[in-house]
């Protein structure tokens, strides 16, 4: 059935607040952006947002639902083609930094959220957690088998994080993983790689 011009408009509001709404969480902060502050960006009455949204935590949780995804389809079209460890570390960072700012109001604010908004972020952290185990079981002769695949991943995501979230001290004004690609890459694959796979390093 064709849709009317109501539902059509009703359908681009929608996506409006949605995208105002992600603009703003990933500037200000997810938890200390208001209802009223998305209805004034977006140019709409703050009544307009219950419209389209129950309650204040459901517009979060679509939100966050909205760009999990995305960032979880992006993040396995850069890494499930891969051909070794450090493509996938670097593709997997490429990924994120698509996503950085958002991203990283996540890695900051996720255990405060929603339960639905809370599985998005957990859904796209084991997505990555698949396609990693997938990468290591192709290269386990290359990478350090006497520290569990699970603290390989941890410690990885580790890594990442404690960088973003501390973006101030890092990077100020600049993109973290733009500027630390490189430094991620190279030393966390110091720490779980054979001398096998460090001596066909040196010698390329």
């Amino acid at each position: 059935m064709k849709k009317t011009m109501r539902q059509m408009q009703k359908e681009q509001t929608k996506e409006r607040l949605l995208e105002t709404a992600c603009q703003l969480f990933s500037k200000q902060g997810i938890l200390n952006t208001r209802v009223a502050d998305v209805a004034q960006a977006a140019g709409v009455s703050h009544g307009t947002i219950f419209l389209h949204f129950e309650t204040q935590e459901r517009l979060v949780t679509e939100v966050v639902e909205r760009y999990c995804g995305g960032m979880a389809a992006r993040l396995h079209e850069l890494t499930c083609s891969c051909g070794d460890v450090r493509e996938f570390l670097s593709a997997h960072l490429e990924g994120i930094m698509e996503f950085e700012p958002f991203y990283t109001r996540l890695v900051i604010e996720n255990r405060f959220l929603p339960l639905g908004a809370r599985d998005a972020w957990i859904t796209v952290q084991s997505a990555i957690s698949y396609h990693f185990s997938q990468m290591v079981e192709r290269e386990i002769s290359l990478v350090r088998t006497d520290v569990p695949l699970s603290v390989l991943f941890n410690t990885w995501m580790g890594l990442i994080h404690y960088y973003l979230e501390n973006g101030d001290l890092f990077a100020p004004g600049e993109s973290v993983i733009h500027r630390y690609k490189n430094v991620l890459c190279g030393n966390y694959l110091k720490m779980i790689t054979t001398e096998r796979m460090k001596h066909d390093a040196k010698s390329i």
